[in-house]
C-alpha cells in the first residue's frame, strides 16, 4: 500500500496560516532578502540591515532597516524602529520611525511614539495605541528620534 500518491498530492495555500504582508511592501526592491529572527528566537543587541527584517521572536535594542520591518502578530520589540516602511502586527515598547507607508494592524499593541507622514499612516481597527504620534508635513524630514540615554530630561 502506497501512502503518497501524484494524485493525492496538494499544492500549499498561498498564504495558509502566514501574516500577509501588505501590498505596499510587495512592491519595494529587493523583497527577496528577508531576514528573519524567528519564533522562540531572541536578539538582545541592535539590528542593522540594508534590506527587510521579519520579526517573529524578540529584539531588544534598535531595529534599522534601509527597506521595511515587518512584526509578526506572537514578534515583539523592546526598543526603537527606524524603517523606510513597517508593518506592525505583534508588540512594540519604544519608538518607530518610518519614512514612507506605516501600518498598525488590528493584533498590535504599541507603547511610545510614531514618526511618521500623516498621508502614510494606516491604523487598522483593533489596534492598540499609548504614546504619542508625531504626523509630519511632506516637507518635514522624517529623522529618528534619538536613543533613550541621549534624550534631554528635565527634572
Amino acid at each position: 500500500m502506497s501512502l503518497f500518491k501524484k494524485s493525492d498530492e496538494k499544492k500549499p495555500e498561498s498564504g495558509a496560516g502566514r501574516d500577509r504582508i501588505s501590498t505596499a511592501l510587495r512592491a519595494l526592491p529587493g523583497e527577496n532578502a528577508i531576514s528573519i529572527i524567528g519564533p522562540g528566537m531572541q536578539v538582545v543587541g541592535d539590528v542593522l540591515t540594508d534590506g527587510t527584517v521579519r520579526v517573529e521572536g524578540r529584539v531588544e535594542g534598535t531595529l534599522r532597516a534601509g527597506n521595511a520591518v515587518v512584526l509578526g502578530r506572537d514578534g515583539e520589540i523592546v526598543g526603537d524602529i527606524i524603517a523606510q516602511s513597517a508593518v506592525i502586527g505583534g508588540r512594540v515598547t519604544g519608538s518607530i520611525t518610518a519614512e514612507g507607508h506605516l501600518e498598525l494592524q488590528g493584533t498590535c499593541t504599541v507603547d511610545g511614539v510614531i514618526r511618521t507622514r500623516a498621508e502614510h499612516l494606516q491604523l487598522q481597527e483593533g489596534a492598540r495605541f499609548n504614546g504619542q504620534i508625531q504626523m509630519l508635513d511632506a516637507d518635514s524630514p522624517v529623522k529618528a528620534l534619538p536613543a533613550e540615554g541621549q534624550r534631554n530630561h528635565h527634572s
